[in-house]
């Protein structure tokens, strides 16, 4: 069997095209880009304070327990 060619592909764009109209795609593709900068932001603000409490972390003193 083929794969998908260049062709195929062209025309399978076109025909999205010609469904959901080149507005909606520009939202959509916006909305996209948005939600991934987000969880990208996301991401970057998780790791921040992990490396801050790291370096902030004292070491537990050890007592030893007389009975």
């Amino acid at each position: 069997m083929e794969g998908i060619s260049l062709g195929k592909l062209l025309i399978i764009g076109a025909l999205i095209v010609l469904l959901f109209g080149t507005k909606k795609l520009r939202t959509l593709g916006g909305d996209l880009g948005a939600a991934l900068k987000g969880f990208k932001k996301a991401m970057s603000d998780d790791e921040t304070p992990a490396q801050k409490n790291s370096a902030d972390d004292k070491p537990a003193i050890k007592e030893s327990h007389k009975e």
